[in-house]
């Protein structure tokens, strides 16, 4: 039977973890990095969080089928920080979200996996709520003729999913691996990639503030998070943290919000609505489901 007590501190945990990460908008949107290039940001995050979790480190171990792994993940952070700081923050962090429906198209079609009803749903919602999004953004384009962000930026947000799906079915080939070195080893690859991108946009430090906050969006937003995920997962089934990461999403446009004014449009929120509807339906419902690690 499992302990009350080890369920209750594996559940804060995990949320401790969860809005933690929601902490992405707030650092990425910060106006001390304003003209900062995405590459740049990703670099330093990748690079601070490396210094939490490479020492926790103890079974580091080869193989060719970690190349695709590492290599997604970086692709993944770099996508996704690039939606982040070039639109909305809401629209990167839910376009992220759809994940979820990747993995299982991939299951399906590709590894002959059986699916649920409820997995349909997702997909259904998560079409409907990008395809709003998308066009919403599309005709706001139209009106302002700016096209700087809004539709490009959504794209690097649904394609930051797509590598993330990326990472989670590498993931799922490298199940005997440790997860430190697996994490650690993702991080590391991340910040050597783009530090040539990092360097070539002049992406360095200039004030104290700046070093404060590269750190915090490094450590606290990336690193500290997956250590408390793994450990809250000792204790809290897979399907009970999948559920409580949905606090992600709905917080971080909320941090946003509060600390640099920036508001979600309304269609965002809407579509947001459909994906979350899909999200809950898969994670919060009674299946039992391997949790999807936020970024």
């Amino acid at each position: 039977m499992a302990d009350p007590g080890s369920s209750t501190r594996g559940r804060w945990l995990v949320v401790a973890a969860a809005l933690l990460w929601s902490s992405s908008g707030f650092f990425a949107r910060a106006p001390f990095f304003s003209g900062w290039l995405p590459a740049g940001l990703a670099f330093w995050r990748a690079a601070f969080a490396c210094l939490i979790l490479l020492p926790m480190v103890r079974q580091p171990r080869w193989s060719w089928k970690l190349l695709p792994a590492v290599l997604t993940f970086a692709a993944m952070n770099f996508t996704y920080v690039t939606a982040l700081v070039e639109g909305s923050p809401a629209n990167a962090i839910w376009m992220q979200s759809t994940a979820p429906i990747w993995v299982l198209l991939a299951g399906v079609f590709v590894f002959r996996e059986s699916a649920h009803w409820r997995d349909w749903t997702l997909v259904a919602c998560c079409v409907v709520g990008i395809g709003l999004i998308l066009y919403f953004e599309w005709r706001a384009e139209q009106t302002t003729g700016d096209r700087n962000g809004g539709v490009r930026a959504v794209l690097y947000g649904v394609a930051s999913g797509l590598f993330y799906a990326g990472v989670v079915l590498s993931l799922r080939q490298l199940r005997t691996f440790d997860s430190a070195w697996l994490v650690g080893l993702n991080h590391l690859t991340t910040a050597v990639l783009l530090g040539p991108l990092a360097i070539q946009g002049n992406a360095w430090p200039s004030s104290g503030t700046q070093w404060v906050l590269l750190a915090g969006f490094g450590m606290f937003q990336m690193g500290l998070p997956y250590v408390l995920f793994a450990r809250g997962l000792r204790s809290l089934p897979g399907h009970e943290a999948s559920g409580i990461g949905l606090l992600e999403p709905l917080l971080m446009p909320v941090w946003v919000l509060v600390a640099w004014g920036i508001w979600p449009a309304w269609w965002t929120m809407a579509g947001a609505a459909f994906i979350l509807v899909g999200l809950g339906l898969k994670y919060v419902g009674t299946r039992p489901a391997k949790p999807l690690t936020p970024t």
